[in-house]
């Protein structure tokens, strides 16, 4: 007889099928509130080195999941890969975040490669093979890409900025030049994000951390017109591919990028209206947040509360339980072993 595939309900949850326990991971769950994971960093010697030996990276990618259980793995990675793989120079610099070479004029844009060299992204390859063969198989592995516009704020400025006004001006100035930039990068994600589901990828993250700084034309332009041909690519050569966006900060807009986008899951940060939420977003597709990072580092009391609010606000629905952004490295591990067991003794 041919055993029946494991359960994974992460994936459950995409495909349209409510949990009466939401299941849960973390953004960042793989980092540095974990001791095991900074004795590896230790060794490793650069950032970038961790992400492209494959060995590494998925030990690092495991370590949560024999830590903690949680229902979903996410490979560890980065997502300015993309630019590393279209030749541009990618560093991390101890406690000043990535640094690259600026692509701030539309002469600078036009020397950019159109097609990455993908050679350089089989460690993430590899990686994503080797966890998917050691992780249990109800466990679900992600794959993820950032979205266009968040990656080319970094690639335009050549560094992380308050709210990315570099790349918000350029886009305004030269918006032909800058549409190119997204064209590269909507083209070559859409290849990374296939190699992945190849090399083992149950579903997809696409992280756009910083479409809230985006009017509503520009927020339609450069968020949510990318983020929609990188499903539709993605779906013409995987047409059951399960894939969430998180376009943080967005707000009110939620629902129209949920609209045409496509997605069958989006994040939400922990300002959003659950109301808004539960009647324009929840009932289309599955709501994946939203905890504030800062009350899993309070605990207590406190903690407690956040819980039972979003189990409140969004568990009647489809829903996985997560932050509103990624685990901070002053996370005290017995608040995330609350947290779960505060989520796992939910019924619903």
């Amino acid at each position: 007889m041919s055993q029946q595939p494991a359960v994974k309900p992460f994936l459950e949850v995409l495909s349209g099928r409510r949990q009466s326990v939401p299941p849960v991971w973390m953004m960042r769950q793989a980092g540095r509130y974990l001791p095991e994971y900074r004795e590896l960093r230790a060794t490793a010697g650069s950032f970038l080195d961790l992400c492209f030996n494959p060995e590494w990276a998925a030990e690092v990618t495991l370590q949560p999941i024999r830590r903690f259980g949680f229902d979903a793995a996410i490979i560890f990675s980065d997502i300015l890969v993309v630019p590393h793989a279209l030749g541009r120079v990618v560093r991390f610099e101890a406690g000043e975040g990535p640094r690259l070479d600026p692509l701030d004029t539309p002469e600078a844009i036009k020397t950019l490669a159109r097609a990455a060299d993908f050679t350089k992204l089989e460690p993430v390859y590899e990686a994503l093979r080797r966890v998917r063969a050691a992780l249990d198989p109800k466990v679900t592995l992600i794959g993820f890409c950032g979205a266009p516009w968040t990656v080319a704020t970094y690639m335009v400025a050549g560094r992380g900025t308050p709210d990315q006004a570099p790349a918000r001006l350029l886009a305004y100035r030269e918006p032909d030049a800058f549409a190119r930039l997204i064209d590269v990068l909507v083209e070559n994600s859409i290849q990374y994000l296939l190699g992945q589901l190849a090399a083992g990828a149950d579903a997809l993250q696409i992280f756009d951390t910083w479409a809230g700084v985006l009017p509503p034309r520009e927020f339609a332009r450069w968020s949510v017109e990318p983020t929609r041909r990188i499903v539709e690519g993605v779906r013409a050569k995987v047409p059951d591919a399960k894939i969430i966006g998180f376009p943080r900060g967005a707000g009110a807009q939620l629902p129209a990028y949920v609209e045409a986008t496509a997605v069958d899951g989006v994040s939400i940060d922990w300002t959003a209206e659950p109301s808004l939420i539960r009647e324009r977003v929840q009932n289309r597709v599955a709501v994946q947040g939203n905890l504030d990072p800062l009350a899993l580092i309070a605990g207590g009391a406190a903690l407690d509360r956040a819980v039972d609010d979003a189990l409140a606000s969004y568990a009647g629905g489809r829903y996985i339980f997560n932050l509103g952004h990624g685990i901070q490295p002053e996370t005290p591990i017995a608040h995330v072993e609350q947290m779960l067991a505060r989520v796992r003794g939910h019924k619903g």
